[in-house]
């Protein structure tokens, strides 16, 4: 589930911005200069957001700091783009990327007609509230381990009419939902154990570890989703989960062992490699 920002940033002294109006060039110049200094390789796209977002120069001023400090441009914005959707965000949520957009395509060409809906460790919401945009009218559930990833969800999914949950995996859902569910997308963590230190300073220092680590081999959450699907999908229901490149044929196998009809999909321009196990 890791992404790939930007290089971690040095530290450099906290901005000094020119109490000009944040849409002035002297001031756009002078958040890039902080950007481009504190080791952001986009900072001029970046300074472009925070300067749309920030009502004032001292705000602006502010998430400048904090942006070269380390934190996400995602948590500083306090929002991430996910497939045309503004998807809500706060510190210790997992952040949603760019590449996990293609398990969400994957489900809507496997299952258009889909009417119930769960997203599974569901962090920020972002892979239900785009299924349920893409899909219309669907039941939409979601459920996380974490309550600050559950608080997160409940505000991306609240206008679409979903419902999120707290607890383990499967234990979290409503016992109705056996045997119902027509798309279960799980993007679990599957950064193994002794690789969370190599992450970007990004990822490792800013989100939670229960949304990284998929155990020693990573693929651990992906075995017990896989495991317990079968119960859970209604006739010819489908599960979609992330994995990487190298993780890929062990993944497959867990769901074809579940008793899963199990494809792999991949996207080269994207990284993105997505596990998909339809039940009988």
């Amino acid at each position: 589930m890791p992404h790939t920002p930007s290089p971690p940033p040095s530290p450099v002294p906290s901005p000094s911005l020119p109490a000009a109006p944040p849409s002035s060039p002297a001031s756009r110049a002078a958040v890039v200069a902080a950007l481009r200094a504190a080791g952001c390789v986009f900072a001029e796209d970046e300074a472009e957001l925070i300067l749309a977002v920030a009502p004032t120069p001292d705000a602006a001023a502010s998430m400048v700091e904090r942006r070269a400090a380390g934190l996400p441009l995602e948590l500083v914005v306090g929002w991430a783009g996910f497939l045309g959707r503004r998807i809500a965000v706060e510190p210790g949520v997992f952040v949603p990327r760019r590449r996990t957009e293609f398990l969400v395509e994957q489900a809507l060409a496997q299952a258009p007609g889909a009417a119930v809906v769960v997203d599974l460790c569901c962090g920020s919401g972002a892979v239900g509230a785009a299924l349920a945009a893409g899909l219309g009218e669907v039941e939409l559930h979601a459920a996380d381990i974490d309550p600050v990833a559950v608080r997160c969800a409940r505000r991306n999914v609240a206008d679409l009419g979903g419902q999120v949950h707290t607890g383990d995996l499967f234990e979290a859902l409503p016992g109705g939902l056996r045997g119902r569910i027509d798309v279960l997308a799980a993007n679990v963590p599957y950064v193994p154990t002794g690789e969370i230190g190599l992450l970007p300073a990004e990822a490792r220092d800013h989100e939670p570890r229960v949304a990284l680590d998929g155990g020693a081999d990573g693929l651990d959450v992906l075995r017990r989703v896989a495991a317990g699907a079968p119960g859970w999908l209604a006739p010819g229901g489908c599960l979609l989960a992330e994995t990487s490149r190298r993780q890929a044929p062990a993944a497959v196998a867990a769901f074809t062992g579940a008793g899963l009809r199990t494809r792999l999909a991949v996207s080269e321009e994207r990284c993105a490699h997505v596990v998909i196990g339809v039940g009988p």
